[in-house]
This record gives structure tokens, C-alpha cells and sequence, in this order.
């Protein structure tokens, strides 16, 4: 039997001295495009500006141009005008997400100060006792008789 050699370079029907083509490696991602999308936040300017442009367009296609423009949705713009009609610019100023940190009232202050001063007290006592007790186990090994409360009245 014949013995054929088996062709190396991966494409049928080519050469043996043509090279095996180079894919390129994968774009990297634009460096325009960040890690993570952000949330676009504006300002009370800007919606009121964005709000009196769209009030102001006349001619039919004008809010969708201005809407285009801004890059914005026309529920965005309800939202908007919801907001100005319930409170105008107090409505409008942006508020901060997250959990709302509670209101301090100056008798939890007082409070929070009375249980430290308490706590700091109570450690004293339990020192002055613990001396008290060492005391009186000193004068009972030296034979010192200790005075009690009730004898220093005596006269």
C-alpha cells in the first residue's frame, strides 16, 4: 500500500507553503462605554428649561424634536411636569436616594449622655468596691479593727 502524507497546514486543496491566515483579536470595548451605566441625574434648571421649551413648542413634531435633542422619554417629561405643578422648583431639586437618616431630638441626645455618665458610673462603683473589699481583707490580716457606720456615733 502506498503511504500518503496527511496535509498539516489545514486548508484543502491549498499549497503546502501558504501560511494558516491570522484572526484578529476582538475589539476592545469603546472607551467611551464605562464599567458600569450610570443613572443621568439633572438639575432643577435644566428640567425647568427642558419644561419651558416644551410648553413653548408650537408647531406639530416640536416636543418630540426638543424630547430627541435631550435624549429624554415622554413619560420623563409627565414626571417633570407633575413634579413643577405640585411644588414648582421645591419638587424639582433632585433628592437623595437611599435610606433616610432619622430626625435627632434633643431629649435622645440628653438620653444617650445620661446612659454614658451611667455606665462610666457604674464602672467607678465597681472599682471603689473591689478596693473596698481588698481593704478589707488587708486590715483583717493585719488585725486592724475596721470602724463601722453605726460606732462612729458613739460618744
Amino acid at each position: 500500500m502506498q503511504h500518503k502524507e496527511a496535509n498539516t497546514d489545514g486548508a484543502a486543496g491549498a499549497g503546502s507553503d501558504r501560511r494558516p491566515s491570522v484572526v484578529p483579536a476582538p475589539a476592545a470595548t469603546a472607551p467611551e462605554m464605562s464599567d458600569r451605566p450610570r443613572r443621568r441625574t439633572f438639575t432643577a434648571q435644566t428640567k425647568l428649561r427642558v419644561l419651558a421649551e416644551t410648553d413653548g413648542a408650537a408647531g406639530i413634531g416640536g416636543i418630540g424634536a426638543i424630547l430627541r435633542r435631550e435624549g429624554l422619554y415622554s413619560s420623563t417629561l409627565t414626571d417633570w411636569r407633575r413634579q413643577r405643578d405640585s411644588g414648582a422648583l421645591g419638587a424639582l431639586t433632585p433628592t437623595k436616594r437611599g435610606p433616610k437618616s432619622a430626625v435627632r431630638s434633643p431629649l435622645a441626645a440628653e438620653l444617650a449622655r445620661a446612659k454614658r455618665e451611667n455606665a462610666h458610673l457604674g464602672r467607678r462603683l465597681e472599682r471603689a468596691e473591689a478596693i473596698i473589699e481588698i481593704q478589707k481583707k488587708v486590715a483583717a490580716l493585719l488585725g486592724i479593727p475596721l470602724a463601722t457606720p453605726d460606732s462612729d456615733d458613739v460618744s
